[in-house]
């Protein structure tokens, strides 16, 4: 189970396939040039939870693992990349 405190992204309840896998992919990419080798278990664990959604809570706690410098670049680039785009007019 993944507490209610990290369900976002890939880790959000009641994604479809899909939105799942886009989603961790997006995540395992950003997680890979912010952190290098040292996301390296992150990113193999959210590749494993684009085939395999029991997966998700491993790569939840493996996210959460990482220094907290690392964890601060990956929520910045994701919530960026994920954000809803702003049209202006």
């Amino acid at each position: 189970m993944i507490p209610p405190a990290d369900q976002w992204g890939p880790f959000t309840d009641g994604l479809d396939d899909p939105e799942r896998v886009a989603r961790c992919r997006c995540l395992r990419a950003v997680v890979h040039l912010t952190t290098g080798p040292r996301g390296e278990t992150a990113t193999r664990l959210l590749h494993a939870a684009e085939r395999d959604p029991d997966a998700l809570p491993e790569a939840a706690r493996a996210l959460n693992a990482l220094d907290a410098c690392d964890k601060r670049h990956v929520w910045a680039s994701y919530a960026k990349l994920a954000a809803p785009e702003r049209t202006t007019r």
